[in-house]
């Protein structure tokens, strides 16, 4: 593959890397990566030892005591220099995104666009990194808050997206004067070692220090358990499932460290008897089966008003019938592999379960095989009549199964289905009645950290805070005021008047 030598993907690739250098561990076993489109080996990486872990952390302490110092506005002039290199190596870098995860060339290419966005974005960010005024009840007093960079973060990606996700943190942490330490997905390393390699000549024309970009590939036991530990890692975000979230949300929190947590999410959309079905239908389909039912934001529960539930029904048979699954480079094809084959039999397990608790199988649910599938991590995309309180329902499976759901009655039936999950990821409704809309997205409407009306549950917009609630972990990444979850706030005031006020009126006699 020519893109793999454009990236410096060599046979065998080192682990860690400081952004400058890299250290050439070989000891601590082999990563062999293949490719789900399929199973062909692509190339291996070293993993990384305890001891490159503990001279990264040095050497990214060291930095950081140089970047916090350096003006956020040239910091962002740096970050704006590497979302161009992105713009020059998006397509290398989207066609490995689809080769290594499995994902469509276009979703690829649109992660990497993804990231070039985020780096647009932070660094108009990297001028507004903002405090307010407060006005003091003492006379001759001034009162304002601000922001301080934490020091080094932990940036914990999962496979399904690749690259986006560090971007989206280290960016805009970045900008705010940390520095970052990036434990990719064991299964999708490769790219990652492709994004440092990316950003090497940007760092070195700028005179950036050695330790401000650093990426660690190794053991979750190893590498994992010490950064979750380490209290030189004040904050940590982690991309992942709500069991590894709530036992490393556990370890940092008795630490007093920061999480930002992006954990499950079993998103549900709405479809009310006003719904514009002609909108409806391509978002449901596109929110299912992108990535192969593998986005955190996937939709994974319709829950249809029954007087349009045939309708949408037959609607969606229609279109599941037409997509077209098979190699992800190739962009004739809608749908390409799951990630490996143990995600084959999480789908298959939960396909089985659904119809041991009730459920119909309506359309798909075969692992397929033969020419072009023979990765054995093709599967069909599921659409499923179930009812919401299946325990199998009340999961995230990772994989594309949709499940419908008729509700009856009024909007506040179909939101009350909606909530009762343990997840609270991204939600939407469609419904051309402004009465419906906005109790969706009133105070007791959704209790997601994203609701939508007239649009999916996938393809948020880097503008707005990305994130979730309940189960689905908590903080923010991305935009709006996200930078904020980076940084350490200080309530800060100065008394500029010749005398003394002290507080709750206390006088002392001097």
């Amino acid at each position: 593959m020519d893109f793999l030598k454009t990236l410096s993907i060599k046979e065998k690739n080192f682990g860690a890397s400081t952004g400058l250098k890299w250290l050439e561990t070989t000891d601590q076993g082999e990563l062999k990566i293949s490719s789900p489109a399929t199973g062909e080996a692509i190339a291996s990486v070293y993993q990384a030892s305890e001891q490159d872990y503990e001279a990264i952390i040095e050497k990214a302490q060291e930095a950081f005591k140089v970047w916090r110092r350096i003006p956020a506005p040239k910091r962002g002039e740096i970050v704006r220099q590497i979302g161009d290199k992105l713009r020059e190596f998006k397509a290398p870098l989207g066609a490995l995104v689809s080769y290594e995860m499995g994902k469509s060339l276009q979703e690829g290419l649109g992660e990497v666009q993804e990231m070039i966005d985020i780096c647009d974005f932070s660094v108009g960010q990297s001028r507004q990194l903002y405090g307010f005024t407060m006005h003091s009840e003492r006379v001759n007093h001034r009162m304002y808050d601000q922001y301080h960079p934490l020091g080094v973060v932990g940036i914990v990606t999962a496979f399904n997206f690749p690259v986006a996700v560090w971007a989206w943190n280290a960016m805009l942490s970045a900008v705010c004067g940390n520095v970052n330490l990036w434990k990719p997905s064991s299964k999708v390393p490769l790219t990652a070692i492709a994004c440092q390699h990316i950003i090497q000549d940007v760092l070195k024309e700028n005179n950036v220090p050695e330790g401000v970009f650093n990426l660690i590939i190794g053991r979750g036991a190893a590498i994992g358990e010490r950064m979750l530990h380490d209290k030189r890692v004040p904050l940590i975000s982690i991309t992942g499932s709500t069991a590894v979230g709530r036992r490393a949300a556990q370890a940092i929190a008795k630490r007093f460290g920061k999480a930002i947590l992006e954990l499950g999410g079993n998103n549900g959309i709405i479809i009310t008897p006003d719904a514009d079905l002609q909108l409806a239908i391509p978002a449901v389909v596109f929110g299912a089966v992108g990535t192969a039912g593998q986005r955190c934001t996937t939709t994974r529960r319709l829950i249809i008003h029954e007087s349009v539930y045939d309708r949408v029904k037959d609607s969606l048979l229609n279109a599941y019938r037409s997509l077209r699954i098979g190699d992800p480079l190739d962009e004739q094809n809608h749908v390409g592999p799951l990630i490996d084959r143990q995600a084959v039999e999480m789908f298959t397990e939960a396909l089985q379960a659904v119809q041991e608790q009730g459920g119909k199988v309506i359309f798909g649910g075969e692992v397929l095989s033969g020419a072009g599938y023979e990765s054995g991590c093709y599967v069909r995309p599921a659409l499923v009549e179930a009812e919401n309180h299946y325990p199998i329902v009340q999961e995230e499976t990772f994989a594309p199964i949709l499940y419908l759901i008729k509700y009856s009655g009024d909007v506040n039936n179909a939101i009350e289905i909606h909530n009762d999950v343990v997840q609270g990821l991204s939600s939407a409704i469609f419904t051309n009645n402004l009465r419906e809309a906005e109790t969706f997205l009133s105070h007791w409407g959704s209790d997601c950290g994203i609701a939508n009306v007239n649009i999916g549950t996938s393809g948020a917009e880097i503008g707005g805070a990305f994130g979730g609630e309940k189960e689905t972990g908590g903080g923010r990444e991305s935009g709006s005021d996200a930078w904020k979850g980076y940084m350490r706030r200080q309530t800060n005031t100065i008394k500029y008047g010749a005398e003394m006020p002290l507080a709750q009126g206390v006088k002392f006699d001097i």
